[in-house]
């Protein structure tokens, strides 16, 4: 169900994206519920990254339930239209059981635009971010240099969609994921790690007590063809730690510091960078 301003050769349309985007720097683009997305595209339930906490939780009656409530709230915003209202009508006035009809749904441009991109990314980067209250969820879907789609997903399952133009307006949105309180002040020296103490727990002083004591733990890793880097954070209520991962089961290349502001920063927009 693409528009046809979409029906555009891929690199083409990302050109043309990230030029106009380079004119008004990150915007919002849309929102959508779990069961929304459900609604418009529902494949992706299964095949996109992004989790559907909401959804998850309900039942296949209270699911069908949900869509169909969805279906109602898209059209009365007017990101959906049925074309063939009529035909549905006389459907559902029909005295014939086996009588059947396909909904000709269109779908808004802000939508499609969002569906499309989270789609047809060679690479993202996704952040889980863990506190008492829950879990949220961010992924990055990485199209060129001044292209990036952002949507963060909150743990009563809304799917918050907006476009950036740069890896740095992109990583000051997955900062404030990681660093919520702002408290990362000051860079500390840089610890080497067994990889092996990382599934043991036994990774010693000061790491340990960071992480026992944390208000909000990050995980950010990077998806693409080859496997890429893990970074994780630890907040607590005096500084901010990174642990990085260079490669998954890596026999060295982890280590762990106190990071400031800046270099929180800098590792987010390395990983939106990867691979160069």
């Amino acid at each position: 169900m693409p528009h046809p301003e979409l029906d555009i050769e891929l690199e083409k349309f990302r050109e043309l994206l990230g030029e106009a985007l380079n004119e008004g720097g990150t915007r919002p683009l849309v929102q959508l519920t779990d069961e929304e997305l459900a609604v418009v595209d529902p494949s992706s339930l299964d095949e996109v990254i992004a989790p559907t906490p909401h959804l998850d939780g309900l039942s296949g009656e209270e699911r069908e339930w949900a869509v169909t409530t969805a279906l109602r709230s898209l059209v009365a915003h007017k990101l959906v239209e049925i074309a063939n209202i009529p035909e549905l009508d006389a459907l559902m006035r029909s005295a014939d059981p086996s009588a059947t009809a396909e909904v000709d749904m269109r779908i808004s441009l802000e939508v499609d635009l969002a569906l499309v991109l989270r789609r047809t990314a060679s690479r993202a980067l996704v952040l889980e971010q863990q506190t008492a209250a829950g879990s949220v969820h961010a992924v990055v879907y990485i199209h060129t240099a001044d292209l990036f789609l952002v949507e963060r997903v909150t743990s009563g399952g809304l799917h918050i969609f907006t476009l950036a133009s740069s890896a740095d307006g992109t990583a000051d949105m997955l900062q404030t994921l990681m660093d919520p309180l702002g408290i990362a002040d000051r860079d500390g020296p840089s610890m080497q790690l067994d990889p092996s103490a990382l599934g043991s727990d036994k990774v010693g002083a000061p790491l340990d007590g960071v992480i026992n004591n944390a208000l909000v733990v990050g995980q950010l890793v990077l998806l693409a063809d080859e496997p890429g880097p893990l970074v994780m954070s630890y907040a607590t209520e005096s500084a901010v730690w990174i642990v990085n991962v260079d490669a998954p089961h890596a026999p060295s290349g982890v280590t762990a510091r106190s990071v400031s502001h800046s270099t929180l920063k800098a590792q987010i927009v390395r990983l939106l960078g990867l691979p160069t």
